[in-house]
């Protein structure tokens, strides 16, 4: 098979790398706007699969001819681009997976490609990272399992094994992205009901093994597709980890209109956006460098199986791999994607049309990958 990925970035990078140890894999297509920062992840991967290519995802025609060539493409760009490759995706007969960005509607714009693509016989699932994505296919694994599924609960998080002040948090993916997700509501069900909650509210303690207490809270994007897939459920909600603390600082920026997308102001005649200026000011004390960073997953389904309560949870702890120099959060998001990417061309998922990952329940088959990748969720039975 043929896999495009579109981006040469921390995501980009380790789908590219995944898919590298695939037998089954025969070509790597990696097109970037940079062809120098592309060439540096072909470095990395030391595979002679991987072809790289200087690609402007603006430029529609070149993103075009870039993605006719694979069986399915990986989009690791920015989730702003999401909707132009799965239109060019249904154009040039590709299939495409994304990793998502439910903030501004981005991922509802891609599901209503869905009659396009059943017409021109494409596959696109969107929403394939961590969370959403892996939530997504646990939750739809829980559910297939119950005879009627009457509550999803998830929490995530993606933080530095140590935590350091001022913040006690360092990003594993684009800040902008978290600041959105910070901003913008989440929305929940609630005794069947969808609703909106200001994200950072509602905070509650969380602990995992080897770990204090954390805080977990709500954040935007997080329920993703499951508010349609799940509609009728009683209750549906997402919350963020992090170390306690840190919803209060990051609460107060919030506050303060500074993550506001939005928001200018004139500073001696000339107009500047606070977010802008916050971003700056963050970079040095959020970015993780050299440092551990860990993922922490839970994901809760319950409902009713043979006239009995039943719950279903599953929890990952994924940490950083010193060896090969891969994040935790590249590692199970890079995981994710490149699993199913492969599952689509091989002809696993014969499903066409844009559907959601909770909608492909690989259940058993997509953990034993993960396992295959040092990746490891344990399923609780109360």
């Amino acid at each position: 098979m043929k896999v495009g990925v579109l981006g040469a970035g921390l995501m980009g990078k380790e789908a590219t790398r995944d898919l590298a140890k695939s037998n089954a894999v025969t070509k790597i297509g990696l097109g970037n706007i940079s062809l120098g920062d592309a060439l540096a992840v072909k470095d990395i991967c030391a595979s002679p699969k991987v072809a790289v290519y200087e690609v402007d995802a603006n430029d529609k025609g070149a993103l075009a001819a870039f993605m006719k060539e694979y069986d399915v493409v990986i989009n690791a760009l920015f989730y702003t681009f999401n909707e132009q490759v799965a239109k060019t995706g249904i154009e040039v007969g590709t299939h495409v997976v994304d990793l998502g960005g439910h903030i501004g509607a981005v991922t509802d714009k891609v599901l209503q490609l869905d009659e396009e693509a059943r017409n021109k016989g494409v596959t696109i699932i969107p929403d394939l990272g961590v969370a959403p994505g892996m939530i997504n296919i646990l939750a739809g694994f829980g559910a297939s399992k119950l005879d009627e599924t009457t509550s999803i609960k998830m929490f995530v998080g993606g933080i530095p094994l140590r935590p350091e002040a001022p913040l006690g948090y360092k990003h594993v993916f684009s800040m902008e992205g978290v600041l959105d997700h910070y901003t913008d509501a989440s929305t929940v069900i609630r005794q069947g009901e969808l609703l909106k909650v200001a994200s950072l509210s509602e905070p509650e303690m969380i602990y995992f093994q080897h770990f204090g207490p954390l805080e977990a809270f709500h954040t935007a994007g997080g329920t993703s597709t499951l508010l349609t897939t799940f509609s009728d459920i009683e209750t549906l909600e997402y919350k963020t980890i992090r170390y306690v603390g840190h919803r209060e600082k990051f609460q107060l920026f919030v506050d303060l209109n500074m993550t506001s997308r939005e928001q200018v102001v004139e500073i001696d005649g000339v107009e500047v956006k606070p977010r802008d200026v916050l971003l700056k000011v963050l970079e040095p004390f959020v970015e993780l460098g050299d440092q551990d960073d860990v993922v922490l997953l839970r994901v809760q389904v319950a409902g009713e199986k043979n006239e009995k309560h039943v719950t279903y949870t599953y929890n990952m702890s994924t940490y950083r791999d010193r060896l090969n120099d891969i994040t935790a959060m590249a590692r199970a998001t890079a995981s994710t994607i490149s699993i199913v990417a492969q599952m689509i061309a091989s002809g696993e998922i014969e499903k066409r049309g844009v559907f959601p990952p909770e909608k492909i329940v690989p259940g058993k088959e997509y953990m034993e990958q993960l396992l295959d990748r040092g990746i490891t969720i344990m399923e609780e039975i109360s």
